[in-house]
């Protein structure tokens, strides 16, 4: 989250933990209690149309036919794997790209030839299972990664799949061959620890993503009706309930907004989302002593964060503060040089004061580093609107 890849200042408005939960590091199990959810407050939320697990994972015809006939000429399973991945990444067969912001079914992703991170992953699995492979679905422990979409920050997790051939008890193998199918790979994601999650794991983290889609389309009716499906299915899922928080805030129940945030943080304590969240609301309630505390354990933990610093250099954009917006973009670059959206804020903010030739620079630079066919295609579609001025 949400690439899971995914989720305003104080952040804006508020901080998203979208697109697959985030990093977990001191978790407990708590009983989710009733009386953290707000029913009476989103009357006709159990008329929303809430995609069911079969639904999300269903493949039609086609989509199973092209599974069959990738598969076909190859008898042994390693060989029939092999050929599903590069089928799936051969934009020539399926044409799929990368859109951070589409949620969608598995059967959609597969029509559309566009999705998120955990979409794509999504059908992934779905194809692969088709095929009767083993499929595990893998959360990378990713240090905080923001995305910004209609004035709110999105805080980004990470998934991949696992794929392997199927057990035969009549075979004994010293070593099994997989595949680790990774639609968002970044060199700087390597070695960083994996935890295998489950399926509902990962339905529960799409119902989290729509959630949050709603609330940036401003249906809080829809949004409550699934960040309460989600958290009905993962009751510990720290990240649903900060977004339960939001939403709750966003409607006007600050007091449940508030139990939210504090239920997040005692499954989660070391949530800086839950915490900043919590910080917001309390600036928004006249608490600015308690609010003020958080706010500077938060900051002095995320410092050393190059996506902290874009997303405050994104925010100081939005208020055409240009300068403010530049320092943030250097500390990043200090801190992380090959990150694409530290180089395109630094072309962003130049352009806004005028000096093209440092955007040109910084943009070609966005480019070198881009990692999908989208990205680079766009940097280079404003590197010819720049040769045009």
């Amino acid at each position: 989250m949400l690439r899971f890849s995914s989720i305003q200042n104080v952040l804006i408005s508020s901080i998203f933990a979208v697109l697959f939960s985030a990093c977990q590091s001191t978790v407990v199990n708590v009983a989710p209690t009733d009386n953290l959810l707000h029913d009476q407050g989103y009357l006709g939320f159990s008329t929303v149309n809430i995609e069911s697990e079969h639904q999300v994972f269903f493949l039609d015809e086609t989509a199973k036919a092209f599974v069959g006939s990738t598969i076909e000429p190859y008898k042994n399973k390693l060989d029939q794997m092999e050929a599903l991945v590069k089928a799936i990444f051969d934009r020539s067969e399926l044409n799929l790209l990368y859109q951070g912001d589409a949620n969608t079914i598995a059967n959609d992703t597969f029509k559309a030839r566009a999705a998120n991170c955990l979409s794509m992953s999504i059908m992934t699995y779905a194809l692969a299972t088709e095929a009767g492979f083993e499929v595990n679905f893998q959360e990378i422990m990713i240090p905080e990664y923001w995305t910004r979409r209609a004035g709110f920050s999105l805080l980004n997790g990470h998934i991949n799949l696992k794929m392997l051939t199927p057990k035969d008890p009549n075979v004994y193998l010293f070593n099994t061959r997989s595949y680790q199918v990774d639609f968002d790979p970044q060199s700087s994601r390597r070695g960083l620890p994996k935890k295998i999650v489950s399926k509902k794991a990962i339905l529960s983290m799409f119902y989290n993503n729509k959630g949050a889609d709603a609330v940036l389309r401003k249906d809080y009716l829809s949004a409550y009706a699934y960040f309460r499906e989600a958290l009905r299915i993962q009751p510990n899922f720290h990240s649903a309930w900060i977004n339960l928080g939001i939403v709750y805030r966003l409607s006007g129940y600050f007091p449940q907004a508030e139990s939210a945030y504090h239920h997040a943080l005692t499954i989660n304590t070391d949530s800086l989302t839950a915490m900043e969240n919590l910080a917001y609301l309390y600036k928004l309630t006249n608490r600015m002593v308690e609010a003020e505390e958080i706010l500077s354990k938060v900051a002095d933990r995320r410092n050393n964060n190059p996506y902290y610093h874009v997303d405050l250099g994104e925010q100081q954009m939005e208020q055409q503060h240009w300068d403010q917006a530049l320092e943030h973009f250097r500390k990043a670059l200090a801190l992380d040089r090959n990150k694409h959206e530290v180089y395109f804020g630094l072309a962003r903010a130049y352009f806004e004061i005028g000096e093209l030739q440092q955007s040109e620079r910084y943009l070609k630079q966005a480019k070198n580093k881009a990692r999908n066919k989208q990205d680079e295609q766009m940097y280079q579609s404003k590197l010819e609107f720049l040769s045009r001025l």
